[in-house]
């Protein structure tokens, strides 16, 4: 998918919407917004519209904001500072360690990226008109950034597009935002092609964004001043999850891969050799958007081919709740390994080249990777490395890749969730073969019970790394526990992120979260 990026009022519109005042745009908004539908149709710009919101769906894939504050914060990913590298005045550790504020840089710098994508989807809805294909994509890209929103923030601030600029956004609650977040996806539904290029909306990812929603319900409408729960959730509720991954499934479009075959969903080919693929964001090599470097770069020692930045590990403890055979947890890759010496999946201990040779440090030292380290001082090989994404030898700057947003393995483990909190099983299906059908793909061994403490483990051993982390301990609510290098239980109103502390300022229709 190549997109073209349109820069318009929306953007400015957008910062307005949000009121956290950027500095770094030259843009001053003067008088009425313009008249979107009658300048669309004028202009025959609809398609740059549409191409500048799906370019807006390019900033989850940064190492930073939206990505950072849904794995950092977890148990499957932390920053540790490296001597003088990676301090960033701390901007990683109190994600991690669940000490940030309502200035935290990341925090307001997600609030922007998310709202202007709500926005600009807004401004797009508006101009489509009678355009159905065009405005069901709108409908689609406006509940995917608002989701993200509402599931980070709890509330989420909204502006028509053809409203005065000299108004204040109304603001929805998370559960008026919820529902908003349906009836849009309930509409692109019905105006979505079936099946086709998935890197542009059609049925399969919008039923798989309201599987989500749905599973997720009874989180977004707990009350805000007790938003860790317990959460209650209600078999209508599980039901519609499991009719809409039902949908999916039935669609015949997906399947998982083959037993050994597991990091084809992230291989620089995964647009050829995936089945899985629902959502992504579209790469060619040499013209990459969806930045998959980025995931290998920013974990990898600056001397493996590639070199990376020497930044991100996973934890000890979620490197070993995966079994010795557990395909996830490591292979060699034709085509890789051979040339790199780099292995997919976790790296740990020595490291070493094509041939076999053992690499080293900056300093010369064997470059072996301990699962041991310290969050706020650590040495340059400390920390069990993660490659999720493969990187392309022939090119690893744009290697081709196409950046996984929502993945087929996931439908079936949203139904084994439903399944299991209530919802009626259908096809056949049980939750206990659902999830088995995955591990049994992955080469580990099959699970005898399905509980809420393995389901959430499995969903970490089959998603980690793909920015779902956070959300799932929430509503599986170990969110608050300890874990390493947090020893303290987190108060519950840190299950959302604060309001940034600018916005709040200066909308008055806008509060602080609970808590904060």
């Amino acid at each position: 998918m190549k997109t073209s990026i349109h820069v318009t009022s929306a953007v400015v519109g957008a910062l307005l919407l949000t009121a956290v005042g950027c500095t770094d745009l030259d843009d001053k908004v003067v008088g009425q917004p313009v008249d979107l539908a009658a300048g669309a149709a004028a202009g025959g710009n609809l398609t740059g519209l549409l191409n500048g919101v799906y370019a807006q769906v390019n900033g989850l894939t940064d190492q930073a904001n939206t990505y950072a504050l849904g794995e950092h914060a977890s148990d499957e990913m932390m920053g540790p500072t490296r001597g003088t590298d990676w301090d960033d005045f701390g901007t990683w550790r109190r994600l991690h360690q669940h000490t940030w504020d309502a200035t935290h840089n990341q925090i307001i710098a997600t609030w922007n990226n998310l709202n202007t994508g709500v926005f600009r989807a807004t401004e797009l809805i508006a101009a489509a008109s009678s355009n159905a294909n065009v405005l069901a994509e709108g409908r689609f890209l406006r509940a995917f950034f608002m989701y993200n929103v509402a599931d980070l923030y709890g509330k989420v601030p909204f502006r028509e597009a053809n409203a005065s600029f000299d108004s204040n956004p109304r603001v929805l609650t998370r559960a008026e935002a919820t529902q908003f977040i349906i009836d849009d996806l309930n509409a692109a539904i019905a105006g979505l092609p079936a099946t086709g290029d998935p890197g542009r909306a059609n049925k399969n990812s919008a039923r798989f964004l309201l599987a989500k929603v749905l599973l997720n319900k009874a989180v977004f409408t707990q009350n805000p001043e007790q938003p860790a729960g317990p959460y209650t959730f209600t078999p209508a509720d599980m039901n519609a999850v499991i009719a809409n991954c039902d949908a999916i499934i039935g669609s015949g479009a997906f399947s998982l891969t083959t037993s050994g075959k597991y990091f084809d969903n992230f291989h620089w080919d995964n647009s050829t050799l995936s089945k899985e693929l629902i959502f992504v964001i579209t790469n060619e090599v040499g013209t990459s958007q969806g930045s998959a470097q980025n995931r290998y770069r920013m974990t990898l020692h600056y001397n493996q081919t590639p070199g990376g930045w020497n930044g991100f590990t996973t934890l000890a403890d979620f490197y070993n709740s995966f079994e010795a055979g557990d395909q996830r947890r490591g292979a060699a890759i034709t085509g890789l390994t051979n040339r790199t010496g780099l292995r997919a999946g976790f790296l740990v201990g020595q490291q070493n080249d094509q041939t076999g040779k053992a690499l080293t440090d900056r300093a010369g030292a064997p470059l072996v990777y301990s699962p041991n380290l310290n969050l706020l001082y650590s040495d340059e090989k400390a920390g069990i490395r993660v490659i999720k994404y493969l990187p392309n030898p022939e090119n690893t700057d744009n290697p081709g890749n196409d950046y996984v947003l929502f993945r087929y393995a996931d439908v079936l483990l949203m139904k084994a969730e439903a399944i299991l909190r209530g919802g009626t099983p259908t096809g056949g299906a049980t939750a206990l073969s659902l999830v088995n059908q995955i591990r049994t793909a992955r080469g580990a061994t099959p699970f005898t019970t399905v509980t809420e403490a393995n389901l959430l483990a499995e969903r970490g051993r089959e998603l980690y790394w793909e920015g779902w982390r956070r959300n799932d301990m929430i509503r599986f609510g170990t969110f608050t526990a300890p874990f390493d290098q947090k020893p303290t239980t987190t108060p519950d109103h840190r299950v959302v992120y604060p309001i940034p502390q600018q916005a709040v300022d200066t909308n008055p229709n806008l509060t602080q979260n609970f808590g904060y």
